[in-house]
């Protein structure tokens, strides 16, 4: 029984990819069932019919064999193989008697155009050939028009149109199931690709903020030990104390950046919260280690959503480190965090004179040795704080200062969108990269 069925599956999937072996295949079947029931006199309808009781005639032969063959292009020409059997079937009622089952054929035809084409072309050409062909039946034939070989007539053609279109709705409906399968699958990967892409976004500015910051500072503090070893070693290991302190703190930021980045079954990821501004007085106090007067007003600082929080400490962390990087000596920086109705209002203001790296083209920075080596040239500052500020619906804005220093403007709405598309002219007017 298993060899049989796995015949019967394989035959019957060679005949599906070969569609004209199959409808060659089948005309040939239909010309045999053709000819065995011309074979057949059905009698008066009170005894069983009898075959072999009749001969049918060289004529009938041949039109049954015309119409077998035009099925073998039902699926190319489904219109034109159903006017040739239709059209075969009529003749063969007006002339001969009684006739041969010629209309087996059409009735194929019929179910071939029904479940190819639509509703109203079904109707419209499945009630002309029903009427058409029992019309022909009733009127040339010998029987008494209410014989049931003329009723049969109607109920083959109507019964193929039926089936015919049963099965182009059910082709529809499978196709239309599998194209919102399809489209489901590609609506799930275009998501996954772009939680994946945003995701990598963000760990990318983290770990720009985090390595930009804390190298930017190690630099300073070493150049500033490498200056006064000699003649002031105390001031030298003081400096050496607060590059071991930011070396210790990139470290651990990064260890808790790149525990994301762990698959399910590595060990467990640091428990370190994410920075905000409730530290921010630690992060300024680096910066004020490093030789930048920093003053800051900051109200409500515990009261904002996580996002905003996190948005609005690395706002200032940037900010203050390209003031330390590009503001030159001498330089102070002011630092506000206020609520402003439904949003916070993050401003990071320098006195600075340098200009290199901030807005290019306006002349060198004139500060300390190293400082334009940070890893901001890039120009990854600026862009990195206008995709987290607009990621959150809020605006940036940043350029020089009346007067001179440097202004960055960050308006980040209190209630977080994260994930939204930014959207364009957000963080326009600073024209500026870093």
């Amino acid at each position: 029984m298993t060899t049989l069925s796995s015949g019967f599956a394989r035959a019957r999937r060679w005949l599906r990819e070969h569609p004209l072996a199959f409808d060659a295949t089948l005309a040939f079947c239909t010309l045999v069932a053709m000819i065995c029931s011309s074979f057949t006199d059905p009698g008066d309808g009170h005894g069983p019919p009898a075959f072999g009781a009749r001969t049918p005639e060289l004529f009938s032969v041949l039109l049954m064999t015309l119409t077998a063959a035009a099925l073998v292009l039902r699926r190319r020409r489904p219109m034109q193989v159903l006017a040739v059997t239709a059209a075969l079937a009529a003749v063969e009622y007006v002339l001969m008697d009684p006739p041969a089952p010629v209309v087996m054929s059409t009735v194929i035809a019929l179910y071939t155009v029904a479940s190819r084409t639509d509703r109203p072309t079904t109707w419209r050409v499945g009630l002309l050939t029903m009427g058409g062909l029992t019309a022909a039946a009733m009127v040339f034939g010998s029987t008494p028009w209410y014989s049931q070989e003329n009723f049969g007539v109607f109920a083959w053609t109507g019964l193929a149109s039926a089936a015919g279109d049963a099965v182009r709705s059910r082709r529809a409906f499978v196709d239309a199931i599998r194209e919102r399968a399809e489209r489901a699958e590609r609506t799930r990967e275009e998501e996954a690709r772009r939680r994946v892409a945003e995701e990598r976004l963000r760990i990318a500015r983290d770990l720009h903020d985090v390595v930009a910051h804390h190298i930017a500072l190690v630099n300073v503090q070493a150049g500033v030990a490498a200056h006064v070893m000699d003649k002031r070693p105390d001031q030298a290991k003081e400096a050496l104390a607060h590059v071991r302190d930011a070396s210790r703190s990139a470290l651990n930021e990064l260890r808790v950046t790149v525990g994301l980045l762990r698959q399910q079954g590595d060990p467990e990821a640091p428990t370190e919260p994410a920075p905000g501004l409730a530290v921010l007085g630690e992060l300024v106090t680096t910066f004020r280690n490093a030789g930048l007067p920093v003053e800051v007003a900051c109200a409500d600082r515990d009261r904002l959503p996580a996002a905003v929080d996190l948005a609005a400490y690395r706002v200032i962390q940037e900010a203050l480190t390209n003031v330390r990087k590009h503001a030159g000596a001498g330089a102070k920086a002011e630092v506000s965090v206020v609520r402003v109705g439904a949003t916070a209002e993050v401003t990071v203001l320098d006195n600075g004179r340098g200009s290199a790296g901030r807005h290019p083209g306006t002349g060198p920075a004139d500060g300390p040795p190293g400082d334009g080596d940070g890893l901001d040239s890039g120009g990854h500052g600026l862009v990195g704080m206008r995709e987290r500020v607009t990621a959150l619906g809020g605006a940036l804005t940043a350029g020089p200062r009346y007067g001179g220093g440097f202004r960055v403007h960050a308006i980040l709405p209190v209630e977080a969108r994260t994930g939204e598309p930014e959207r364009p002219g957000t963080a326009g007017g600073t024209g500026l990269r870093r």
